[in-house]
């Protein structure tokens, strides 16, 4: 563009911020317009072609329409914070078990009454805190999930027809909802192959009478460099309720400790995202490489007036084992000392609730393992002393935990694709069968016991990762954990490489089987071929079963 100034003629090169205002030169058209009032101002100021890009004052900005305000709005009654949320929504809530979850915006969403809720939780609380509180008013249709855990009233719900579950594995739930904020429609995972997640036929709805109403359909099922992954779809909601720890006047939020949880990929994948904080700080406060969500995923910012902040599992390592515990019955403790053998130095593991993470108490001393927890947690230490104990730090068995020098936390779809991608070297994990050939079953019995798989099916879905089973040899009724073909649902199809009862130590072939490799001296190979329900080979160099020492 020229101008003449005198008999001079100068030239001036003008530098749009906006790239699209040059491809559309409509006459009268809204574009055109936009263009002229932004050459007008660059025009007027002289605009040098040898001058940097000029920056356009703020309120010319102003003027272009895009399709997010930039505006987050801040709200003191949480019940106002939730409005526009009607009959039908589908509503995120952010936490894992207790562990921040939003409680004063799921308190408001009980004062508003809305019905048939469609929630996407990681699991369901408990009967009288968290998503209960809606579950106990009737508030909720659907719950997509990972895990009930103790909820029994969900559990009762559910069987008796009044409420429609459907059950996914956790990693794979929390990368769904990661693609749903992203804009990625689907994706292929290892998750769930071989069982009733790519079968379909998991049940999502019952009949009042107990039939079978509504299954879960088949996945798409494609082979990638040898192994068998399912389609799975991204998940959206229209709102996500969203507890954070700080935020600040422009939006920007932190988290604490492991409360990061569901929460970061859930207030990216949602129409209007909801966060409730403890505090509110001033813009700078946080530095720009410390905020944990940017304020572009957040709609709305409310600091809660109240937080109870409750545990659900209290455990602390200067208090007394609690009546009838099991932690000091010598068949556990045997099996626990086997199973800390297969600790070694720099090893990244996860532990399994129950007597998989009773073995981190035998590491020695002398190595070090970084015990991984899939809420998000990565260098999990000892149990807290009472006066340390923290609501926002727990493992993934809603246990209080502490976090080592060197810990550190992350969300959990951080977590699982630290465990889907191969990253963790050992899981160990309790079951309630395995198959001859290392098929697992841990998560549910069909119309009598819905727990959920958790993470359980994404732990056992890499082939980097060995897999060891700790469990008692028998059910309470004598009856054989060890089959030649599970009868319950899968967890994983050819998964388990090892095998730990206090009886005895099987090592896995998922082509030739079983083969016994250690026997416990109080055992005889008579016994354990009696309580065994498949066959097994024998090692030639068959040792007694291995405990850990205590000085080790």
């Amino acid at each position: 563009m020229t101008q003449r100034r005198g008999n001079v003629r100068c030239s001036h090169k003008v530098h749009l911020a906006f790239p699209s205002l040059s491809r559309s030169w409509e006459p009268g058209g809204s574009r055109t317009m936009a263009a002229l009032r932004l050459l007008a101002w660059a025009f007027s100021r002289r605009v040098s072609a040898h001058r940097p890009r000029p920056t356009l004052p703020h309120h010319l900005i102003r003027h272009y329409p895009t399709t997010r305000c930039g505006k987050v709005k801040f709200y003191t009654d949480p019940v106002k914070a939730v409005e526009g949320i009607k009959d039908g929504a589908s509503v995120m809530l952010g936490g894992f078990g207790l562990c921040g979850i939003p409680e004063n915006l799921i308190g408001a969403l009980k004062t508003k009454g809305v019905k048939d809720l469609k929630i996407i939780s990681s699991n369901v609380g408990v009967d009288d805190f968290g998503l209960g509180i809606l579950l106990a008013s009737k508030q909720v249709r659907r719950v997509v999930c990972s895990y009930l855990g103790e909820n029994k009233l969900c559990e009762q719900l559910y069987l008796a027809g009044k409420l429609e579950l459907e059950m996914t594995p956790q990693g794979t739930l929390a990368e769904r909802i990661r693609a749903g904020g992203t804009g990625v429609p689907a994706f292929y995972t290892p998750t769930g192959y071989g069982t009733q997640v790519q079968e379909g036929g998991v049940p999502i709805r019952y009949s009042p009478e107990g039939h079978l109403i509504t299954l879960s359909q088949p996945r798409e099922v494609r082979e990638f460099e040898g192994q068998h992954h399912l389609l799975e779809r991204a998940i959206r909601a229209d709102f996500a309720l969203i507890k954070g720890w700080k935020a600040d006047r422009s939006g920007n939020v932190i988290f604490r400790g492991s409360a990061r949880n569901f929460n970061v990929p859930m207030c990216k994948a949602a129409d209007i995202s909801v966060v409730e904080v403890e505090e509110i700080v001033d813009v700078g406060t946080f530095a720009p490489e410390d905020i944990h969500i940017p304020n572009i995923y957040v709609k709305r910012v409310i600091k809660g007036p109240r937080f109870e902040k409750r545990i659900e599992r209290l455990t602390t390592r200067d208090s007394p084992p609690a009546p009838g515990s099991k932690d000091q019955d010598p068949k556990r403790t045997r099996i626990i000392k086997r199973a800390a053998l297969e600790f070694k130095d720099g090893m990244y593991a996860n532990l399994g609730i129950g007597i998989p993470v009773l073995a981190s108490n035998y590491i020695s001393p002398k190595m070090t393992v970084y015990l991984h927890s899939e809420n998000g947690i990565l260098g999990l230490g000892p149990f807290p002393l009472k006066k340390e104990v923290d609501p926002d730090i727990i493992n993934a068995g809603k246990q209080t935990v502490t976090v080592i020098p060197g810990g550190c936390f992350f969300a959990s779809d951080d977590s699982f694709a630290m465990i889907r991608g191969g990253h963790i070297q050992l899981t160990m994990l309790g079951a309630m069968q395995v198959s001859k050939y290392g098929d697992l079953a841990n998560w549910m019995v069909p119309g009598k016991k819905v727990k959920g798989m958790g993470g359980a099916m994404d732990l056992v879905s890499s082939k980097k990762t060995k897999v060891v089973v700790t469990m008692e040899h028998c059910t309470k009724t004598k009856q054989p954990k060890i089959l030649e073909k599970c009868t319950m649902p899968l967890t994983g199809k050819s998964c388990v490489d090892l095998i730990i009862t206090e009886k005895a130590v099987f090592e896995v072939d998922r082509s030739k089987g079983l083969k016994l490799v250690e026997l416990w001296e109080g055992s005889s190979l008579d016994e354990v071929k009696a309580t065994t329900g498949c066959s097994f080979k024998v090692c030639p160099n068959l040792k007694p079963m291995q405990q850990i020492k205590s000085d080790a």
